[in-house]
């Protein structure tokens, strides 16, 4: 599926790197919310161009080739594959643009999960128009916004960028198989990933490393 474009309908007012952001980029299958996303993005004057696409694979594709980008909205659940896998992708990037989750579910594990992977917020699809505006400020400033308010993206983890991706999808339920397919790696590589992120817990097996993980705080 081709990207969707909606454009502003009225000239551009104010100036560089600040609202409206010149583009942002929407990654969500539902055609109707989606439109109704990008409409309020214009009427708040929080961008001048949101484009729209409804896979992981054609947002990745487009943010490889197009760094113009300001800043990312992605849901969750994409026709049955995870948004988050798309966090993952954009490590090599020399600069990604933050990004923000959108979910219908508002769950502890699913909030933290988004911030695990590299989210710079979580926005439900039951927010209100005061809160797209008040994250979309936030994010640009550089500071988090997760259900609770506005909070600083510090996060101290003993685990690599790479472990973590691992340690989000194991948390899902993905198995080896998928993990290798959502990052691109070999087997071995997330084997050996696996065996860190347990010698690290000092667990034993996948429940206990998942169920330790959320004690810590890093899922």
């Amino acid at each position: 599926m081709g990207a969707i474009i909606s454009e502003p309908q009225r000239p551009q007012v104010g100036s560089v790197r600040t609202l409206p952001l010149a583009k942002v980029l929407l990654v969500d299958d539902h055609a109707l919310f989606a439109q109704g996303l990008a409409g309020l993005m214009h009427q708040e004057g929080l961008a001048e161009s949101v484009t729209t696409v409804a896979t992981v694979e054609s947002a990745a594709d487009l943010l490889a080739h197009d760094d113009g980008f300001e800043l990312v909205l992605l849901d969750i659940a994409l026709h049955g594959e995870t948004g988050l896998a798309l966090l993952p992708r954009l490590a090599s990037h020399r600069e990604t643009p933050p990004v923000v989750i959108i979910s219908s579910s508002e769950d502890e594990s699913t909030v933290r999960a988004a911030r695990a992977a590299g989210a710079s917020g979580f926005l439900a699809k039951s927010a209100g128009r005061s809160a797209l505006v008040t994250m979309v400020r936030a994010v640009i400033r550089g500071e988090g916004y997760f259900p609770g308010g506005v909070r600083p993206l510090t996060q101290q983890l003993p685990l690599t960028p790479r472990q973590m991706d691992v340690l989000v999808l194991l948390a899902q339920g993905f198995p080896n198989k998928r993990i290798c397919q959502s990052l691109d790696l070999t087997e071995h590589t997330v084997k050996t990933h696996l065996k860190a992120i347990f010698s690290q817990l000092g667990v034993h097996n996948r429940t206990e490393c998942v169920n330790l993980a959320r004690v810590q705080g890093w899922l």
